[in-house]
């Protein structure tokens, strides 16, 4: 869902980021590798920046996009200091920017100050089959065979 509003509303901004499984890249490469990955996509002028730490990161966001109108996704965050590390601020970003943020815990939103949320409505068995048809197969119908696996795989994430 994130995506697909990434993608029906980006051309309105003057920059664009997805920062997308926040929650597994910040256990693998740290904090300071999200904020690099965030200016070098919505500076774009350039290629290799390099952060000494997160405050120092902070900051050079704050001072490279306060005048720029941005779209930032930060997807799968469950850590209210990844979230302080890329957004700590809104007035780290230009008059008109969208933050969107995805996250199973409904706190850190809050915990954040953030207070317009929109909760997903969860995908029942038959549209959660569905959906994982479409993304292992790129096609509603599958071999019978697979059925047993689908089935056990949707009942596991439910």
């Amino acid at each position: 869902l994130a995506r697909a509003v990434y993608n029906s509303i980006a051309d309105s901004f003057e920059g664009v980021c997805f920062l997308g499984n926040v929650r597994e890249n910040s256990i693998t490469h740290g904090l300071v590798y999200l904020q690099q990955m965030l200016l070098s996509k919505l500076v774009g002028d350039e290629r290799d920046i390099k952060l000494g730490d997160v405050s120092e990161g902070k900051k050079v966001i704050e001072r490279r996009l306060n005048r720029k109108k941005v779209l930032l996704i930060v997807d799968d965050v469950d850590r209210l200091e990844q979230l302080k590390a890329v957004a700590g601020d809104s007035v780290w970003f230009g008059s008109g920017s969208r933050i969107i943020v995805t996250t199973r815990n409904k706190g850190l939103l809050t915990s954040h100050g953030i207070v317009r949320t929109y909760e997903v409505e969860k995908l029942n068995d038959k549209e959660a089959l569905d959906l994982l048809r479409w993304n292992v197969f790129k096609t509603r119908e599958v071999d019978p065979s697979y059925s047993y696996i689908l089935n056990r795989t949707v009942a596991f994430a439910s």
